[in-house]
């Protein structure tokens, strides 16, 4: 499979070749839900906490004598029935994490890349250079390049661009390092450098 090339100016300047394996590979929407699931789940704090009657502020003395007041039996106001008490059966802190096979996630990335080529959604320019952080200039280029709202920017150690991408609304930089299913369905259009394609491809044609 081929791919065009654009420059910034958003005239395609050639072709590159890219494995089938990957950008072409058959969509299986099912692994999205599992590789996001598992993205969200790992990003959860868990840091949730609450006091159990051990820890509530009181006394510890018994309210009234066990028998012949009629009223229920209690040993502390600190139990959970009692308004200032402790709680019973709360939340506490945990990890939500849990386990999804290499294979699995490998799968669902090469999935999303597809879909997004297969909807003529991803774009590849042969570099993304620029001299200093500047907004504007980042903004114009996307813009020459058709891509005007929600675009993830993928390239690889390039912080002037960062820097430039992260004051546009509706634009994420990502380095490719991080490349990860639910960044590239959150946004509508995904935009690479070269050298980020061959570092995906390279990543995922194991």
């Amino acid at each position: 499979m081929k791919l065009d090339v654009y420059d910034l100016n958003g005239d395609v300047t050639g072709e590159v070749e890219v494995s089938d394996a990957v950008f072409g590979a058959e969509v299986k929407k099912h692994l999205f839900w599992e590789v996001v699931r598992w993205q969200q789940a790992k990003r959860r704090a868990g840091t949730h906490q609450s006091k159990t009657r051990h820890f509530v502020t009181g006394t510890t003395a018994k309210m009234y004598r066990q028998k012949g007041t009629g009223r229920a039996r209690h040993g502390s106001a600190k139990a959970p029935v009692f308004v200032g008490g402790g709680v019973a059966h709360g939340p506490h802190p945990r990890k939500y994490g849990f386990k999804v096979n290499k294979k699995v996630r490998a799968g669902a990335l090469r999935s999303a890349l597809s879909l997004k080529v297969g909807e003529s959604k991803l774009k590849v320019v042969s570099s993304f250079d620029m001299d200093r952080p500047k907004t504007k200039e980042a903004l114009a280029a996307l813009k020459r390049l058709g891509l005007e709202r929600k675009t993830l920017v993928i390239d690889g150690g390039n912080e002037a661009l960062s820097r430039s991408v992260q004051n546009l609304k509706g634009f994420k930089y990502l380095d490719v390092a991080g490349l990860n299913v639910y960044d590239l369905l959150q946004y509508d259009n995904v935009v690479l450098t070269q050298s980020a394609l061959e570092a995906a491809q390279e990543r995922l044609a194991r």
